[in-house]
């Protein structure tokens, strides 16, 4: 018969014994580690957002789209809306302080519609801002500015 030294038997009864301890400690149920979850942070509602292309001196163009601006304000709320009229080309005749709808201009602005006039027109044309209604603001291209509004998410329009 075959002998067996004592430290391979010795560790061969350790190895026995282990087997099922680990096969115990296995099946044993995993405690439950509490993991608090972070509530996402409240986002502030979203502003639906419009930019409204003009580009025509026609003086009903222009009051079409004010009629724009105003309607959407009106529907959705104005603390709920970000519009933007841009003015270039031909269309920029209609945000001098002497233009027929100056009034319109103002009553827009106060409501909290963003006017802006193109630079570059304002240069072609030779008119100053000493020339413009004093409540509009300035881009130096409103073809660039239409481009980045859009791709900010704006709603696009062109009545």
């Amino acid at each position: 018969m075959y002998s067996i030294p004592r430290q391979l038997a010795a560790a061969i009864a350790c190895a026995a014994l282990a087997l099922p301890l680990s096969v115990l400690a296995a099946d044993e149920p995993k405690k439950a580690v509490a993991v608090q979850k972070k509530k996402p942070a409240a986002k502030a509602p979203q502003k639906e957002r419009v930019v409204i292309q003009v580009s025509d001196a026609d003086p009903q163009k222009w009051n079409l789209a004010l009629n724009n601006a105003k309607n959407v304000q009106a529907d959705l709320g104005a603390d709920k809306t970000e519009i933007e009229i841009v003015a270039y080309g031909p269309g920029i005749g209609m945000l001098k302080a002497d233009a027929l709808i100056a009034n319109r201009i103002e009553e827009a602005v106060a409501a909290g519609v963003k006017v802006v006039a193109c630079e570059n027109t304002m240069r072609n044309l030779k008119i100053s801002r000493d020339d413009m209604h004093k409540n509009i603001e300035y881009v130096p291209a409103g073809v660039v500015q239409l481009m980045r509004r859009q791709q900010q998410g704006y709603a696009y329009i062109r009545p």
